[in-house]
């Protein structure tokens, strides 16, 4: 929707910048974003080299962490960002005082509730997203934190370890934290303005200096020639991210601007343009709101990344990895041939997060209340929810296709490159017709665009699953360890 006049200079939070904005003619509440992201980028290689756990205590880092987190939220959103330390208080009473078998329950409905009542009052106060970086971004992230350290705090210490997965043992948390412990795992500076979500045990150790050590002793190293444990730097990691931020942030300043998703459903566009011509606009309308995407979550991972968090192993050809918290893989996103594989690939965070607290937990119809559990995070636009249910019945024709056809195209390299080029265009495509609600936000203009389209995504989508045989797929909660999974059908019900 276009901004009324006035806006470029509106912001919840601090105005200090007002200057910079006008100059630049940036909305202020963005200057406020990047400039509160590149000084945690910043501090966060001070706090790896000045306050590392060699240097100082966990409680010293702890409390850094924390009072800077809160400091970046009050700069950006002012008084609103008290709804942060709200939700975070509240949850820490649930988490001391509800019973182990339903605190997962109670965080959940406490959390999602409040984050609720957030995006409803959103709509009366920023009018359909006027700014693009309120508080319901970092609200959002504590959501999934809060949740996410419930349902592995009632694994940890309210189920047996036979009940659970491999990855559910690993990440179960024995002990409630301690207030300190709680607010810095929620309100640190490296993830309070955009994330990304990630697991309580994976941060305290980062804090207490055993992250890195802790993937290091899963590789043999006097097989590679060590004598000891090598020490590797996030520095390289953090400048070829930071390469991708500045080519995300030149392409949303000069892509995004020229290329409105609006333009796709006005009327004279729509009247002179054939449908082909429409779809290829589509591809190129969607292409051009990824960089903002891409410019925060690349920025977020490399701050993190700076800080010495992120690191998650060696790969086969013995390079360090530090895509640990990262939430998007540009190439397999842009080269996915199939729904699922861009859904994993696009906010995997956010991916991890919805399959740890729902879709594993869920006694029934998981991938549908994954979705509609996304939606809600989302917010209550009217866009979100005809993207994801949009979502559901793609995502249940591409697999009912792949499961039908894709084996008779393996049986040479020309006719899986064809299948390859055909499902890559078709995905692109899906993608495209299935996420523009998302930026239209309201009824009126998604339904426009349906109809410009024909709703032809819709209707081929049932189509398949009317022609197609659906494999049924068994679903359950529990999953012991010592339970074969490789060839499990849910993992791919996503």
């Amino acid at each position: 929707m276009a901004e009324p006049p006035g806006a470029p200079h509106r912001t919840t939070g601090s105005t200090l910048l007002h200057p910079l904005s006008g100059l630049l003619g940036i909305p202020l509440d963005q200057i406020n974003f990047v400039a509160c992201q590149l000084f945690a980028l910043l501090a966060a290689f001070w706090f790896r080299i000045y306050l590392g756990p060699s240097h100082a205590s966990s409680a010293v880092r702890h409390a850094f962490a924390t009072l800077f987190g809160i400091y970046f939220a009050v700069f950006c959103f002012g008084w609103y960002s008290i709804h942060l330390f709200v939700l975070v208080m509240m949850n820490y009473g649930i988490m001391n005082m509800a019973s182990i078998p339903n605190i997962h329950r109670y965080s959940f409905v406490v959390a999602m509730g409040y984050l609720t009542l957030c995006h409803i009052s959103r709509i009366y106060i920023f009018h359909y997203g006027i700014l693009t970086t309120d508080f319901s971004g970092p609200l959002m992230i504590i959501t999934q934190k809060i949740t996410t350290l419930a349902c592995q705090l009632h694994d940890g210490i309210g189920r047996q370890a036979e009940e659970l997965t491999a990855e559910q043992n690993r990440l179960a948390v024995k002990t409630r934290p301690s207030l300190l412990e709680y607010l810095s795992y929620l309100l640190n500076f490296m993830s309070i303005i955009a994330g990304p979500c990630s697991n309580y045990k994976d941060y305290i150790a980062f804090i207490e200096g055993r992250h890195v050590h802790m993937k290091l002793l899963e590789v043999n190293w006097k097989q590679k020639g060590y004598d000891r444990l090598p020490d590797p730097s996030p520095t390289g990691a953090v400048m070829y991210k930071l390469c991708i931020t500045l080519v995300s942030l030149i392409l949303f300043l000069t892509l995004t601007k020229n290329f409105p998703m609006a333009y796709i459903i006005d009327n004279e566009f729509l009247d002179k343009t054939p449908f082909l011509s429409r779809l290829g606009y589509l591809y190129v309308v969607t292409q051009a709101a990824k960089p903002k995407y891409y410019f925060a979550w690349t920025l977020a991972d490399a701050v993190n990344n700076a800080a010495g968090y992120g690191f998650s192993g060696v790969d086969e050809r013995g390079t360090f990895r530090w895509d640990l918290l990262s939430n998007l893989n540009i190439w397999n996103i842009e080269t996915a041939t199939s729904f699922k594989m861009y859904i994993e690939n696009w906010n995997i965070q956010t991916a991890a997060w919805l399959k740890r607290v729902c879709y594993d937990r869920a006694p029934w119809y998981p991938t549908a209340l994954t979705f509609i559990l996304s939606a809600l995070w989302h917010g209550i636009y009217p866009g979100y929810y005809f993207t994801f249910l949009t979502g559901i019945l793609i995502t249940l024709a591409a697999r009912a296709v792949r499961n039908s056809c894709r084996h008779y195209f393996l049986s040479s390299v020309p006719l899986k490159m064809a299948y390859d080029v055909i499902t890559w265009v078709v995905t692109q495509l899906a993608v495209c017709y299935t996420v523009a609600p998302f930026v239209m936000l309201a009824v009126e203009p998604t339904i426009k665009f349906y109809k410009s389209m024909y709703f032809h995504m819709h209707i081929l989508s049932i189509l398949v699953l009317l022609v197609l045989p659906i494999r049924p797929q068994a679903h359950s909660i529990r999953k012991p360890q010592n339970q074969a999974m490789p060839n499990s059908d849910k993992s791919k019900d996503k």
